[in-house]
C-alpha cells in the first residue's frame, strides 16, 4: 500500500513538471488571430524568463508604495555623499589648476629660449605669421583660441579640401604623414612637438591643462556621436594618454577610449605620471606628423 502510494506522488511530480515545462517554453498562439489587434492580452510566449524581471519590479513598487527612500536618514546619508563628492572634486581641480599653473611658470626660463628661436627658424623658412591661432573646442563645449607655432604655409585651410580624399587617419580625424602643406621647419617642430610650446600660455590662461583630452576643432565635434561627446567633459590638454601611446598611430576609436579612461581615474598623481611618459614619446617621435 506504500509503495502504491509512492507511485502516485512519483506520477503526479512528473506529470507537473511536464505541465511547467510545456507552460514555459511553448509558445501559446493566441485563438483568434485579431486577439492581438483588438489590445486583448496576448500570453507570453517565455513566461518563465521573465519572473525575475517582475518580483525585482513588484519591489520597486513595494518601495516607491512605502517611498522608503524617502526618509530622513536615507535623505541626510545622501547629501553627505553628494557632498563629499563636491568636495573632492573641488580638491582636485584646484590641485590640477596649481600645480599646471606653477609647472608652466617654472618652466619658462628654459622654453623661452627655445621659442625664440624656433621664432627665428620659422620667420627664414617661409612667409607668414610666427604663431597660428586656431579655434577648439574646450571643456563642457566652450570655444577658444589655441595657439601654436606656424608649420604650415599660410594657405594650408584652403589646400585642405583638395587632400581630404588621401587622408590617412580613420573617421572624422585628418592625418597625413606626407602632408605637402607642412614646411621644411615644420616638419622638424611637429617631430620634436616643439609647435606645442606656446599652448603653455593657453594653460597659463585656464582655457587648457597639461595633461588631458586634446581638444578638438568645431568641425570634428559637429561629426560627434553621442559617445564621443564625453570628451568634453574634461580640460583639454597638451599631452595625455593617447600621445603617450602612439599618438597619430592611435585609431579614433582607441583615441576615444583612451580619453574616458583619462576622465574616469584623473588625478594628481596621474597627471605627474603622463608627463614622465611623455619625454620618451617626444624624444622617439613616434606617431609625430
Amino acid at each position: 500500500m506504500h509503495a502504491k502510494r509512492a507511485d502516485t506522488q512519483t506520477h503526479r511530480q512528473r506529470y507537473s513538471l511536464i505541465t511547467v515545462k510545456e507552460h514555459t517554453l511553448t509558445p501559446k498562439a493566441p485563438a483568434d488571430p485579431n486577439e492581438q489587434e483588438e489590445g486583448r492580452e496576448v500570453p507570453t510566449a517565455f513566461p518563465g524568463s521573465l519572473r525575475t524581471a517582475d518580483e525585482k519590479t513588484a519591489r520597486m513598487l513595494e518601495i516607491l508604495a512605502r517611498r522608503s527612500y524617502k526618509s530622513a536618514r536615507s535623505l541626510q546619508r545622501m547629501r553627505l555623499m553628494l557632498l563629499g563628492w563636491a568636495i573632492r572634486r573641488k580638491i582636485v581641480s584646484n590641485l590640477k589648476r596649481a600645480f599646471d599653473v606653477l609647472v608652466c611658470l617654472s618652466g619658462l626660463p628654459f622654453t623661452l629660449p627655445i621659442m625664440l628661436i624656433t621664432a627665428i627658424a620659422i620667420k627664414l623658412d617661409s612667409p607668414g605669421p610666427v604663431f597660428f591661432k586656431q579655434v577648439r573646442v574646450g571643456k563642457w563645449g566652450r570655444e577658444f583660441g589655441l595657439y601654436k607655432f606656424r608649420s604650415m604655409f599660410i594657405d594650408a585651410e584652403e589646400r585642405k579640401a583638395e587632400l581630404l580624399a588621401q587622408n590617412e587617419a580613420d573617421e572624422i580625424v585628418f592625418k597625413m604623414k606626407r602632408d605637402p602643406r607642412v614646411t621644411r621647419v615644420g616638419r622638424i617642430l611637429r617631430k620634436l612637438s616643439i609647435d606645442e610650446l606656446p599652448q603653455v600660455f593657453n594653460v597659463i590662461k585656464g582655457d587648457m591643462s597639461l595633461v588631458g583630452p586634446r581638444p578638438p576643432v568645431p568641425y570634428e565635434v559637429s561629426q560627434y556621436r553621442y559617445d564621443h561627446f564625453r570628451r568634453l567633459f574634461a580640460t583639454p590638454g597638451i599631452t595625455g594618454l593617447q600621445q603617450v601611446s602612439g599618438r597619430s598611430n592611435v585609431e579614433f576609436k582607441q583615441w576615444i577610449e583612451l580619453d574616458l579612461q583619462y576622465i574616469q581615474e584623473q588625478s594628481l598623481l596621474k597627471d605627474i605620471e603622463i608627463l614622465i611618459r611623455t619625454i620618451p614619446a617626444v624624444i622617439s617621435g613616434k606617431g609625430a606628423y
